[in-house]
């Protein structure tokens, strides 16, 4: 699938793959052997960031930002197994504003998570959403402040800056544990995966771009899927 997210809305099949995730599962018996998932997402062309929230003053003209790559994706099973639900999502996380830029580009937690935004330019930021998953607006502020928001619906936030159009990032959010962020090298690794046959997807820059079917022997071990994003 190779659609992108529109500006404020969520690829449809995207959509359908989150909201699956909202299904409860049961936890793993004692002694239940589990496996992990491993690999590597190559990208193989570069994207060009053209989806930028126009500014007033940019209306009729090209955005003077360079064109950054976008190299991090996401990997996670579609439909939860066992004990997916199983612990909280409480955790505390941090996209930061720095030199006019969201770092990381796209984060991925839990439902529950509360993410901080802190401001570390020396310029005022306005970060916000509309994304139907979490709409949020905090306002102006200055270097050295902070302001969070909890996530607690499963889906895709796009994340952008009101003062500064061509800031934007994402926050994915999940029901379970079942994901990983592309590290440096493409590579990602979920652990703890109870035996059985899964769909694990690789989602980037807003879409499912490849998925593959994954079986995790009932003995466990290990599991090697690699991707390859046009």
């Amino acid at each position: 699938m190779t659609g992108r997210l529109g500006s404020l809305a969520v690829a449809g099949a995207a959509l359908v793959a989150f909201a699956d995730l909202r299904v409860g599962g049961v936890g793993l018996a004692a002694g239940v052997a589990e496996g992990n998932i491993r690999g590597r997402v190559e990208i193989r062309s570069a994207i060009v960031d053209t989806d930028a929230r126009p500014g007033v003053a940019d209306l009729g003209m090209r955005s003077a930002s360079q064109a950054r790559e976008r190299r991090d994706a996401v990997v996670y099973i579609e439909t939860a197994p066992q004990a997916a639900f199983e612990g909280g999502g409480a955790d505390h996380v941090a996209m930061n504003q720095q030199n006019e830029t969201f770092v990381p580009h796209i984060l991925a937690v839990r439902v529950g998570t509360i993410v901080d935004f802190p401001n570390n330019d020396t310029i005022y930021h306005n970060v916000f959403s509309l994304s139907k998953t979490k709409r949020f607006d905090l306002g102006r502020y200055a270097k050295g402040r902070s302001k969070s928001i909890r996530f607690d619906e499963p889906g895709v936030v796009r994340v952008f800056c009101d003062i500064h159009s061509d800031m934007s990032a994402f926050i994915v959010v999940f029901a379970h544990r079942f994901f990983a962020v592309t590290d440096g090298q493409g590579r990602y690794r979920i652990e703890h995966v109870p035996p059985g046959t899964y769909t694990v997807a690789a989602w980037y820059e807003g879409a499912v771009r490849q998925s593959r079917a994954v079986t995790i022997p009932e003995d466990g071990g290990t599991v090697d899927v690699d991707f390859a994003v046009p």
